[in-house]
């Protein structure tokens, strides 16, 4: 899996016609929405959007309803077993549309790219409706605070346990046992840093990311925020790392 620049940067029409093509997974008509990223449909199937993280709850279910309530949608995956709660995870298409809900949602600015979408295309696709609504500041992006300041590492314990999307300058990488550091300040136990496993090293150096090369590189990286003394996020994919500019 490309890093995010570089989706970004191969974000063609061929890529946008090929998008979120999955296998399908059957269809019906939204008979309700239950929460921001999920709805039930007629026949009591409830579904959960793929590729997407919600800033917003409360908006996002209301922009999500918007959307689908009433509607007839058919369904893509790459899998159709039901997660731990029941729920089919996939992605939606109304009826008409050979866009996905998810691509709506982000352009709207009422959700953010998951680092799990695993199939280029698609990745590059939601990838460039997020950008949109992030250089357009709508939806949650009309707030500065939505990407977090890795200088700031109070802020970002704030959101902990919560997805955040966080951006700054390494100024370190370190390696304590079979853990690497990007390290965004000169305080290790109360600044924010990135953990890279050393399973992910192989991956990374695929893409032209060897964490050594990443010091002195201003980056943006999404994921869960832990708290490890000071504020954490663990690089489990390639797609969470995205380079903003060199030294």
């Amino acid at each position: 899996m490309l890093p995010f620049c570089l989706m970004l940067a191969v974000a063609t029409e061929s890529a946008r016609a090929a998008g979120c093509a999955f296998e399908p997974q059957g269809e019906g008509r939204v008979a309700s929405v239950t929460d921001a990223r999920s709805f039930r449909l007629e026949d009591g199937r409830e579904i959960r959007l793929a590729g997407i993280e919600i800033a917003d709850r409360q908006r996002g279910a209301a922009a999500l309803a918007a959307l689908v309530m009433g509607r007839d949608v058919s369904l893509q995956g790459e899998e159709d077993t039901p997660d731990r709660y029941g729920r089919q995870v996939a992605f939606a298409f109304v009826s008409g549309s050979d866009t996905p809900v998810q691509s709506e949602l982000l352009r709207q600015g009422q959700a953010m790219v998951s680092p799990e979408v695993s199939n280029r295309d698609c990745a590059t696709l939601l990838l460039a409706a997020e950008a949109e609504a992030r250089q357009a500041k709508r939806g949650t992006w009309a707030d500065a605070s939505a990407i977090k300041n890795a200088e700031s590492p109070g802020d970002i314990l704030a959101g902990i346990g919560h997805f955040a999307v966080v951006e700054g300058k390494v100024l370190s990488v370190r390696q304590a046992g079979a853990t690497t550091y990007l390290n965004f300040g000169r305080n290790w136990t109360r600044d924010f840093a990135v953990t890279i496993s050393k399973r992910m090293i192989p991956a990374l150096e695929g893409a032209g990311l060897a964490p050594k090369s990443l010091e002195n590189r201003r980056i943006r990286v999404r994921g869960w925020v832990e708290a490890r003394n000071g504020p954490r996020i663990e690089l489990l994919r390639v797609g969470q790392l995205e380079v903003l500019g060199g030294n």
